[in-house]
């Protein structure tokens, strides 16, 4: 099986990326999809939004990128998810990586390592273009842009495109950016619609038509360790994230 390898990546914080990537992953995972999701973020916020107590693992991915043990090894299932959890300490990687030959691959091949089970593989990445994104980047086929809804949206766009770019033509020449999500939008505010308008001339039909809704519930379910299809599923999050996957998957 040829796994869909997408990374989930915006140098800008708050956009929900993470909210993305746990809500995607489960959200497919329901449509009946083996999901794989993996946390490379050292903020460890997708570990901790599945429910896992990530200060509290002795085997995480960080081990796994320092060739200490092998990746599966390290694997979690949660809510029907398959989880390569993050670690505190990979908030070193870019010292401690520094001076590993071959770094920018230590995630391709521990991935190459995993059985050819999953569907889609996502990555959540750190809000940074560091060693960790370029991990992210050299093992991804796909990017996906999480784009909060306000005017400075498309700031710093530019340089994360140049990104991905130069790994594409450098590292991975499969790599290409295929989606962009709006999220945190406001239905009544007349602004958000500009942006939405201002992502669709700058990215085209990478632009997914579905939009993810402000909802309060999104923000809260990440501290109870659920994704919103537990903390909430009759809210607006939950309907706005699988109508998401819905369009991923083409239908």
């Amino acid at each position: 099986m040829n796994s869909k390898i997408i990374a989930i990546v915006n140098q800008k914080g708050g956009v929900g990326k993470t909210t993305t990537a746990v809500n995607l992953s489960v959200a497919l995972s329901q449509l009946g999809k083996k999901v794989l999701a993996i946390d490379i973020d050292p903020q460890a916020h997708l570990t901790y939004s599945l429910g896992i107590q990530a200060h509290q693992l002795e085997k995480t991915i960080y081990e796994v990128l320092k060739r200490q043990i092998p990746v599966a090894d390290v694997l979690i299932e949660r809510n029907g998810v398959t989880l390569l959890p993050s670690s505190l300490d990979l908030a070193a990687a870019d010292v401690e990586l520094a001076g590993v030959p071959g770094r920018e691959f230590l995630l391709q091949e521990a991935v190459g390592e995993l059985p050819k089970e999953y569907e889609y593989i996502l990555i959540d990445c750190p809000p940074n273009l560091g060693i960790l994104t370029l991990n992210a980047l050299t093992t991804a086929q796909e990017v996906f842009i999480p784009v909060q809804c306000e005017f400075l949206a498309l700031k710093g766009m530019s340089k994360l495109t140049q990104t991905v770019d130069l790994v594409k033509e450098r590292l991975n020449k499969k790599l290409k950016i295929t989606g962009v999500i709006g999220t945190r939008f406001h239905i009544g505010k007349s602004l958000h619609k500009e942006v939405e308008t201002n992502l669709k001339e700058h990215f085209g039909d990478k632009v997914f038509n579905t939009l993810i809704r402000e909802n309060i519930s999104l923000a809260e379910a990440p501290s109870y360790g659920q994704s919103i299809f537990e903390y909430a599923p009759n809210s607006h999050g939950a309907e706005d994230y699988l109508k998401l996957s819905k369009e991923i998957l083409g239908g």
